[in-house]
């Protein structure tokens, strides 16, 4: 307590000085009209500054929670598109006494599920993803994975009752149809296990238009990728003189180092096509057995 007696005692003129500055500040923004605005406009911009910044630390600090609900809308979303629902066969009708036949209802043909990845490898030459979701949520094996952006990550080759295993683009054994954006021609995308960051387009022949930059998509013609999602853009084209194809490396679209959240695609149609090529092989070998 003396102390204090002997700090004011000691800064007793400067204490005093600081007072009665703050009085006549007090009177001169409680009496004036033109100087209390100023003072509301500036003490408003110096509070909106410091609310910002907390605020962004708030968002930092909710970043986990924001990205799961966004991830979850996308989701919903995703699972309102028109590129997963099959059109009816309008040209067939049921015919019925004073009855009306709705034509216009649609058939769900994909199906998606939102995860979040546990586990991932990189630069091996076989690279894996696991994920949170497995058979108790529906997953089953050749599931197609879609990054958070949509773009592709891989395929479903095996499941545990809450865990999925993702076979990545970034592993030997990897084939994707895929098609470029612009013509529609249809080729295969596989990794050479060289550079992560890079990808090869095979099956496209010298005779295509092609030049850097040209968007790769999916293919239509897969049992378990939705058509017409991004896989990458061309980053160089050479011809091979011997087949008469050409050799594109394509850049990856999305980087496998920080995936985070994906979504897992089902193809609720799958087990028919499926079933259908067995049956067409099955039944062309019988016919080949057969002839003459």
């Amino acid at each position: 307590m003396r102390n204090i007696f002997l700090f004011i005692r000691r800064y007793f003129v400067f204490l005093s000085f600081v007072l009665l500055q703050f009085i006549a500040l007090w009177i001169l923004f409680k009496f004036n009209r033109f100087h209390r605005a100023v003072f509301l406009g500036v003490a408003t911009e110096v509070t909106g500054g410091i609310n910002t910044q907390v605020d962004k630390i708030d968002d930092y600090f909710h970043l986990h929670e924001e990205n799961r609900r966004v991830h979850r809308m996308n989701d919903s979303l995703l699972n309102l598109l028109k590129n997963n629902f099959n059109p009816t066969d309008t040209a067939q009708r049921l015919v019925t006494d004073s009855v009306r036949i709705d034509t216009v209802t649609e058939v769900r043909r994909y199906l998606y599920r939102e995860a979040k990845v546990l586990y991932n490898s990189v630069n091996v030459e076989n690279n894996y993803l696991q994920v949170n979701r497995g058979a108790k949520e529906g997953i089953k094996d050749n599931m197609a994975v879609l990054n958070s952006d949509f773009s592709v990550v891989g395929q479903v080759v095996n499941v545990s009752p809450n865990f999925s295993q993702v076979m990545s683009l970034l592993h030997t054994k990897s084939r994707i149809p895929a098609m470029l954006k612009t013509t529609n021609v249809a080729g295969i995308i596989r990794w050479d296990a060289k550079d992560p960051r890079f990808l090869t387009l095979d099956g496209i022949s010298k005779d295509v238009a092609v030049k850097k930059g040209d968007t790769i998509l999916t293919s239509k013609y897969s049992f378990n990728y939705p058509p017409h999602f991004f896989l990458g853009r061309i980053a160089d084209i050479k011809i091979d003189k011997s087949s008469g194809f050409y050799l594109i490396k394509v850049r990856c679209a999305i980087n496998f180092a920080n995936i985070q959240q994906v979504f897992i695609v089902e193809n609720l149609q799958r087990t028919e096509q499926v079933e259908l090529d067995k049956d067409t092989e099955k039944k062309m070998a019988q016919e080949r057995r057969n002839s003459p």
